[in-house]
């Protein structure tokens, strides 16, 4: 394949300036992926380390087989989010090795709100259980949850009955869900280690009941405490719903760890391609940030990301000469093949066209797509309706929607309108999206938008034969600008869960180097069935 060749100055001025304001925008990010790091009030971290408890990370990295990679997701869910329980919600989940297996792991936080589940937290646990499903991967759930928060429960209550689900239709493709009872595990929380395929529960800690010792008092006038009721002992030698009785929490992930190497799952890491020798980049990946844009306005060339995202920054590209704002070809991440469609500017006609076109060849190829976002939408304008824009828009759009092999997006700058459809955003299920902390996302960009807002405003001022103010409006619109841009930047939307993470540049080969691992532990498969394109 043919070698990228850069044409990037990094003495320029732009390029030193675009650098520092794109090491600002990451050191944002570090300060609220280190608010999600919070696991509770101190009084709280102390109780549970008095009896003996470790904090839900500490089980994690207990867990993990040392050393290995854990690529964490949806860190920052509910960042920003008006009475929920904090930044990350009181899950921590993530994709991790154990015992040589490549597992989805999620740890309740019981320190924070005793593990109890907010809107944010169900929205997260629900985006989990997608990644699991769709990427065969077995589950261990490190449990101690006081089930649903009750304020919450008319938005809670009906969505949250999927996790329960999720878990034996996992357990029906063959695909098992390890669970270890680390405390309370109440009321709906009590089906995850009824429903998982293995449960360990850790002695004299793990306490697991439809409703404990108050609400039973209450409903039936028995009096009881919660260890006759619910504890580890009686549901290892009595109830059933135990299969493991730990002694401690050590023991607990011992056991957890064992399991996993016993099962007889495609996971393991030994059968990865990844044995498989490749070359590193040309280029230095540090150089993205001084070659992503953090102001979307100005515009990028995506073969440079390409060059210094793929293994000897090697690029087979298609159809080069024609439709030259999209940019198609094959590639190798990790050794692992890969087919990259990424943004140059506006999609035009041709563009639109060509990226269909790579679309079924990929399907056709069973290569999967990872698509570089950074697109302001579709050409409009006289000409552009005329010689069939909507329609040609429509047949990529038509190709990502009916493509079924597996797809990737990272956001790299903008993603505005029908473009963010072409290009494969979160409504089109992409396996995995992560974005840039630059990135923006909405219908249009916020000068667009209030600029439309201020012109149907004026015409509608016209009409009804009233005066329109000039000065309130060019006020009202500095104002809607403003608003538009809080809600269309990568924080506000990584904490409306629109993506599964915000990343640094600086990582994006290794994420998707993981990302890819994972794919192709299972049958890459495309389709050659397609909806009606409107010729």
């Amino acid at each position: 394949m043919s070698i990228i060749k850069s044409k990037i100055n990094t003495n320029s001025t732009a390029y030193k300036d675009n650098y520092q304001k794109m090491l600002a925008k990451i050191e944002e990010l570090n300060k609220h992926l280190k608010q999600s790091l919070f696991q509770g009030e101190e009084k709280h971290l102390a109780k549970a380390k008095s009896q003996g408890k470790f904090l839900a990370r500490e089980r994690i990295e207990l867990l993990l087989d040392q050393d290995s990679p854990f690529l964490e997701l949806l860190p920052l869910a509910g960042l920003g989010v008006k009475g929920g329980f904090g930044t990350g919600g009181t899950m921590v989940a993530g994709i991790g090795f154990v015992s040589n297996r490549m597992c989805l792991i999620t740890a309740n936080v019981g320190t924070n709100k005793g593990g109890a589940i907010d809107i944010a937290t169900l929205k997260k646990a629900l985006r989990i259980n997608e990644i699991g499903n769709e990427n065969n991967l077995p589950s261990i759930n490190l449990v101690e949850s006081a089930g649903a928060n009750l304020p919450d429960q008319a938005q809670v209550f009906n969505l949250g009955g999927n996790n329960f689900k999720e878990i034996t239709r996992r357990s029906k493709k063959g695909i098992p869900t390890i669970s270890i009872v680390f405390g309370n595990s109440t009321a709906g929380g009590a089906y995850i280690p009824g429903m998982s395929d293995y449960t360990i529960m850790i002695k004299n800690k793990a306490k697991v009941f439809l409703a404990g010792p108050p609400l039973v008092k209450m409903a039936t006038n028995e009096v009881v405490d919660d260890e006759t009721l619910g504890g580890a002992e009686m549901h290892s030698k009595i109830s059933g719903v135990s299969d493991y009785l730990a002694q401690d929490e050590l023991d607990g992930i011992r056991i957890a760890r064992e399991l996993m190497a016993n099962l007889n799952l495609k996971s393991e890491i030994t059968n990865l391609k990844s044995a498989i020798s490749y070359k590193e980049p040309n280029y230095p990946i540090d150089e993205l940030l001084g070659i992503v844009s953090v102001d979307t306005k100005v515009p990028f060339d995506c073969r440079e990301v390409i060059a210094r995202i793929v293994d000897g920054s090697e690029f087979h590209e298609f159809k080069k000469e024609y439709g030259s704002t999209l940019i198609c070809g094959y590639a190798k991440i990790h050794g692992y093949p890969i087919a990259i469609i990424g943004n140059n500017g506006v999609l035009f006609n041709d563009s639109a066209n060509k990226g269909a076109h790579f679309i079924q060849l990929c399907n056709m190829n069973h290569t999967p797509i990872l698509f570089l976002q950074n697109i302001t939408g579709f050409m409009v304008g006289k000409e552009y309706e005329q010689n069939g824009m909507i329609k040609d828009g429509a047949k990529m759009i038509n190709a990502v929607s009916n493509s079924e092999v597996p797809m990737f997006t990272l956001m790299m700058g903008a993603s505005y309108g029908a473009g963010n459809y072409a290009m494969c955003g979160r409504a089109y299920n992409p396996r995995f999206l992560f974005s840039y902390p630059n990135s923006m996302i909405a219908v249009m960009g916020s000068e667009q938008l209030a600029g439309v807002m201020q012109m149907v405003s004026r015409e509608a001022a016209i009409k009804s034969g009233q005066q329109f103010d000039e000065a309130q409006a060019a006020q009202m619109k500095e104002f809607m600008k403003g608003e538009i841009e809080k809600q269309s930047n990568a924080f506000f939307a990584t904490g409306q869960l629109w993506d599964d993470g915000i990343i640094d540049p600086r990582d994006t080969r290794h994420v998707f180097g993981l990302v890819l691992a994972l794919t192709y532990m299972n049958e890459v498969k495309g389709t050659n069935a397609w909806g009606v394109y409107r010729m």
